[in-house]
């Protein structure tokens, strides 16, 4: 089987191609402008080229074809619009990531199935996702495109870890407020529900779709079966850490006022997302891949990732500018609480 990943090399993807060429034998390709040449597993095919120049790339791939392509940077209309241009008769199925940020914001109700409306008011992201789906399903309907949704949730691999609020640059100034002993910013009272994902359990669900003819013109979100309060999530990290939690709980609404002048989107992140309750009924992913279960507790994916970050400097990227903004977000309210 051969198969063709625009991208390759993020989060979720580099788990998907190692347990391609590593574990199933597939034939790999990546389609990307090969910054990332360390995260290619040996054996591994590289189309080095922009993906945004669709000519060029056109010229790349002509007389290629595909068992499998998937896109996992695709974030607007234009970019589907261009695949479809690019693959349409050379691949078998096509393998579009969305996110499930896109399933319905507020939510109707917790339990999210592959049918929850997809609706999302406070994040342009999710709904770009939104118009993608909704022109590839289009294809499908009207052309047969071979085409297979993904809406992955939160999912992390060894050189992340998953937070609410952090700043533009990452994760890493809020382990180092934990490991300096002040206090974590976290949305609401702690107490929503949250599922995370680490990416090799991701990748059994997903190569168990590549290929599979139960998956052609469907959806699928693919996530854990892990279900975590935020409080429970920080509180894994910190004890990870060996320190303890020092977390102060901050209105998501509250968040997104103050933080937007900041540069913060927190509206998208934390009301369109991450604030919300959410528990994933995967049934439908495990008729199509019975091998998929959650592999990776969070305990054991949290002590994977803090041991690999704090051995490895490059991924402590500092992030004064939010570190003094949660001081001054802290010091208002405890000066709100004096005055009232």
């Amino acid at each position: 089987m051969k198969a063709l990943f625009i991208g390759g090399t993020g989060t979720i993807s580099t788990a998907i191609v190692r347990r391609l060429v590593n574990e199933l034998g597939w034939e790999v390709w990546l389609l990307n402008r090969g910054n990332r040449p360390e995260a290619v597993p040996a054996g591994v095919w590289t189309i080095i080229a922009d993906i945004h120049d669709e000519a060029a790339v056109a010229k790349k791939l002509e007389g290629m074809t595909f068992d499998v392509v998937s896109d996992f940077i695709g974030f607007t209309v234009d970019a589907v619009e261009r695949d479809y241009r690019l693959f349409k008769g050379k691949t078998k199925q096509y393998m579009y990531i969305s996110s499930a940020s896109a399933y319905h914001k507020p939510a109707a109700g917790y339990i999210i199935t592959e049918g929850t409306t997809l609706a999302n008011p406070y994040w342009e992201y999710s709904r770009n996702k939104i118009a993608c789906e909704e022109f590839l399903m289009r294809k499908y309907r009207e052309e047969g495109f071979p085409v297979t949704i993904i809406r992955p949730s939160h999912t992390y691999d060894e050189r992340n870890i998953p937070l609410g609020v952090h700043g533009n640059r990452g994760f890493w100034q809020v382990i180092r407020r934990m490991l300096d002993g002040k206090p974590v910013i976290i949305q609401g009272d702690g107490s929503s529900l949250w599922t995370v994902t680490f990416n090799t359990d991701f990748a059994v669900g997903y190569t168990g779709l590549m290929g599979n003819r139960h998956a052609i013109g469907e959806a699928f979100h693919i996530t854990g079966d892990e279900t975590l309060t935020w409080d429970q999530i920080y509180q894994t990290i910190a004890d990870a850490l060996n320190v303890p939690l020092k977390a102060y709980h901050v209105a998501a609404e509250y968040l997104a006022a103050v933080g937007k002048p900041y540069g913060y989107d927190f509206e998208g992140a934390l009301l369109g997302d991450k604030s919300v309750s959410v528990v994933f009924d995967n049934s439908k992913l495990k008729r199509a891949v019975p091998d998929m279960r959650t592999n990776v507790r969070f305990d054991q994916g949290a002590r994977i990732a803090l041991g690999h970050i704090l051995s490895h400097p490059e991924l402590q990227v500092p992030d004064p500018e939010f570190d003094q903004w949660c001081d001054r977000v802290i010091a208002a309210l405890e000066k709100s609480k004096e005055e009232i």
